[in-house]
This record gives C-alpha cells, structure tokens and sequence, in this order.
C-alpha cells in the first residue's frame, strides 16, 4: 500500500518487482485491497502553491449540536475545501482550505462559513509551510527511495 500511495501509476510489474511476488500475485493483491474498500481510489497529491493555491489554512468550527450532517454537506461546497472531520475536544470540526491567497481565504472565512446557521465560531490558523510525510522518503526525487507495499 505504501507504495501505490507513494506512486498510484506505478505499473502492476513495477510493484511486483518491488515486493517480490509475481505479477498476477501483485494483481489480484490490489484488487482485493481495492474490492475491500481498503483502496479507496488513485489520485494526484498537488502542491498547491505552484497551483495557485498558495493560503492554506486549518480552520475549527464550533457548530450546533446535531447538525454535523448539515454543516457537512454545507462545507463540501466551499471551493478549496480538501479536508473536513468531525473531531473531540475543544472545537466540533476541522477544515482544511486552500485558497489562491488571504483575501480570498478571509472572504471565505467571514462570508460563507460564518453565514452557516449552524457554526456558532470559527479560528483559522494560517499553515505557514507543511511537509507531505509520503513525500519523505530517502533519495531523489518527489516520491523519495524504495518502498514496500504490505503484504495484505
């Protein structure tokens, strides 16, 4: 699994290769992690600074109590939303948001999220610079060294 998050276009062979197992073992390995639901899909990690997308900004939202269905479905319409999560603590949600820069972050903050009835207060923190831990890895490159993927 490490490996396809790592690269989702590596090649059936190219993780065969790398797990030492066959191809059609490495195969029918993915499709059952992706008929199990444990592979929920390939995507493209984009550095959003370079896509114009250079505020990004962690914001906790306190809401009414009971409405996490309807705030839900309210923040998956905010343009640049990436992340939301119903949490424990001092806040009820958190949203991750990227935005072509901070007037366009505070237009969204004071306009569309404090126009939801149901968010009762908000606090944004800026992301000043992040780190993608698939990234990490040793050696050259965006995706880092050798990976393994799991055995199951």
């Amino acid at each position: 699994m490490r490996l396809l998050q790592a690269d989702g276009r590596a090649s059936i062979r190219s993780v065969a290769e790398q797990v030492h197992v066959s191809r059609a073992n490495a195969y029918a390995r993915i499709n059952r992690l992706i008929d199990d639901g444990v592979i929920r899909g390939f995507t493209a990690r984009v550095n959003h600074e370079r896509a114009g997308q250079g505020a990004s900004a962690y914001i906790t939202l306190k809401i009414v109590q009971n409405s996490w269905r309807t705030v839900r479905e309210q923040l998956r319409e905010l343009p640049g939303a990436a992340h939301i999560a119903l949490v424990s603590g001092d806040f009820d949600v958190l949203l991750l948001v990227h935005t072509p820069d901070n007037r366009t972050l505070r237009e969204l903050v004071l306009t569309r999220l404090q126009a939801i009835p149901e968010v009762l207060s908000t606090r944004t923190l800026l992301v000043f610079e992040e780190t993608d831990l698939l990234d990490a890895g040793p050696g050259p490159g965006p995706v880092g060294g050798s990976a393994a993927i799991s055995e199951e």
